[in-house]
Order: C-alpha cells, then sequence, then structure tokens
C-alpha cells in the first residue's frame, strides 16, 4: 500500500478509501459498566481508566442513543458538513450485557438517519460467539468495526494495571473475529510502568500478527481518580513518561516495525486539562504533534513498516534497532 502524503496509513485515507467521502464518529454512552469494575472479575478498574477522560459533553448514558447521536450531529454541524456518520459505541465495555440488550442497542443506533455504521469499543474477554455472528450478518449492509483494547502485549504489565485479562485472550478474541466480514481494531498504551523502550517496540510487532485493520496509539497519562494517580503520588520513580520530544522519537520508530497496511487512526491521549496530573506537554496541540511526527518521520528517512518482518519469531529481540 502506498501512502499519499504522509509516511503512515493514515486513519482519513482509510475511511476515505471505504465511503469516498469525510465521515464522522458520534461517541455513545450507553451506560455499560465493566467486568473488573463490577466484581465479576475485579473491583476499581484498571488503574489507569478514569471513563470520563474520554467522554464528549453530549455523550449522558441517562439520554437516549437517538438524543445523543443528534446532539453529535448538531455539535459537529458546526465545525463542517458531515453527512454520514458512524455510532461509536465508547464507554467501558459495549459488548458486556445479554445478547438481545445490545442486538436492540446496536439497531437502534442503525435507525438513526444518516448512521451508516458502528464502532464498538470492548475488551477481548467480553464478546461471544452469538454477537459475533450478530456482526457479521450488519456488516452485510453496514460498516461495522469491533475495537479491542489490547493496552499491552506483555502480560506481566496486564496484570500490574490490573486488566484482568491476559493477551493471550486478546489473541484468542482476534483469531474469532477474523473474516467475518466486520472491521478490527486496537488500542495500545505506551509507557505503562515496567516497560523498557524495546519491550514498546515490541508491541508493534506483536500489534502487526493480529488481524487489524486500524491501530489507536495512546502515550501513557496519569489522570484524576484513577489508581494510578494515587500510585503516581506515592512513587513516582515507577513511571517513566514520555516528554514531548522523546514520545516523538519513539512513535517514529514504532510506526517502522507496524504492519505497513494497518491504518493509524490515534498518536497521543488527549486527556481534559481538569483531569490530567502528568505529563503536560506546555498545551501543544494535536496538530503539531502530528507535524513533529511528520518532520521526525523524514529526518530519519523511515516510514510505517519499514523494518516490519512478516512471521517473525515471538521475541523479535534480534531485529530492534
Amino acid at each position: 500500500m502506498g501512502f499519499i502524503g504522509k509516511r503512515y496509513y493514515d486513519y482519513n485515507s482509510f475511511i476515505k478509501s471505504h465511503f469516498g467521502e469525510r465521515v464522522q464518529k458520534i461517541s455513545l454512552d450507553v451506560g455499560f459498566s465493566c467486568p473488573n469494575r463490577d466484581g465479576s472479575k475485579g473491583f476499581g478498574g484498571c488503574t489507569y481508566c478514569n471513563n470520563n477522560t474520554f467522554n464528549p459533553e453530549y455523550c449522558k448514558p441517562r439520554k437516549s442513543i437517538r438524543w445523543q447521536l443528534e446532539q453529535g450531529m448538531q455539535f459537529f454541524a458546526k465545525r463542517g458538513k458531515n453527512n454520514k456518520y458512524l455510532a461509536y459505541f465508547q464507554a467501558y465495555t459495549n459488548t458486556y450485557s445479554d445478547s438481545e440488550s445490545l442486538k436492540e442497542l446496536y439497531l437502534e443506533a442503525l435507525r438513526v438517519p444518516n448512521v451508516v455504521g458502528l464502532v464498538i469499543g470492548t475488551r477481548p474477554d467480553c464478546i461471544s460467539d452469538e454477537i459475533i455472528d450478530f456482526l457479521e450478518l450488519l456488516s452485510k449492509k453496514y460498516f461495522i468495526s469491533l475495537d479491542f483494547g489490547v493496552e499491552s502485549t506483555n502480560e506481566a504489565t496486564l496484570l500490574t494495571v490490573n486488566r484482568c485479562h491476559t493477551y493471550s485472550d486478546t489473541v484468542n478474541a482476534y483469531q474469532k473475529c477474523m473474516n467475518k466480514g466486520f472491521h478490527l481494531g486496537a488500542h495500545i498504551i505506551i509507557g505503562l510502568p515496567g516497560e523498557t523502550r524495546e519491550e514498546g517496540l515490541l508491541h508493534a510487532i506483536e500489534l502487526s500478527k493480529l488481524p487489524i485493520n486500524t491501530l489507536k496509539i495512546h502515550h501513557l497519562q496519569i489522570v484524576k481518580n484513577s489508581v494510578m494517580a494515587v500510585q503516581y503520588k506515592r512513587n513516582p520513580e515507577i513511571f517513566n513518561l514520555f516528554a514531548l520530544e522523546e514520545y516523538v522519537d519513539f512513535i517514529t520508530d514504532f510506526i517502522g516495525y507496524l504492519r505497513h497496511d494497518i491504518s493509524i487512526e490515534r498518536f497521543i491521549s488527549e486527556a481534559p486539562k481538569d483531569l490530567l496530573i502528568a505529563p503536560k506537554w506546555g498545551g501543544v496541540r494535536k496538530q503539531e504533534i502530528l507535524d513533529k511526527i511528520d518532520k521526525m518521520l523524514i529526518k530519519k528517512n523511515s516510514w510505517q513498516g519499514k523494518f516490519y518482518i512478516q512471521n517473525l519469531e515471538s521475541s523479535g529481540r534480534e531485529i530492534l534497532h
């Protein structure tokens, strides 16, 4: 795949290649919980998590799906013309309910005019065969994307952050969902406690083995009202948070090891200023960071997939630069 104007495969290009035009995602919160919050697997949630860090103002779980979608459409209409929308089931674990309730929620979103598909965020240990089959059926008419929170490919890290599932669970979930007609996404957090730079690069190698179409990359942010906020206050030495220039240097190496046909949807986290504890990058805007990434790729003469080797042995350590 060739990149148009970029040295990586950006998400806008992915969407335009599928729809032929811009399509806007609208986030939804329908009041789902999470298995390591409600006690079925654990309590307290993942140590880094405060769900309010990514919920837009129009996301109100007490409001109907139609209301949230219509409010989102009005919000984005002020920013530019959009004719098509994707209903983004974002908050918490959006396949964590009984199958009949889930089916009705998904169908309710698709009944709203101009909604052309679903993006469903979930955990790899919370997807049933029945829902996979239902999404396969929906994908014959709509754009369907199922996004799993991978967070780390390192088993020890997943245990440390109280993720309450293993990376083996992640691999198994993708194997069950592949070749079903819907798109598969992944979310990874860079810089979790205890992970070295080399282990961070290994995430790109392991993710490239999965049958994913899109990837969201977030750098670790410490946010208020999370378990990690308490850990950071008590033991800041266990964290090695990225300075901006360090992150740009790292991420431009990271995508060199990433399979070239994976569309990159995000490069950074964007927690609200009133919730963010660290790292603080001095109010640098998202576009400025993307520009820095573009310039660094040119400086290094690098691009997505430059170092990618298919069917790499699990360790992959011998090829890391």
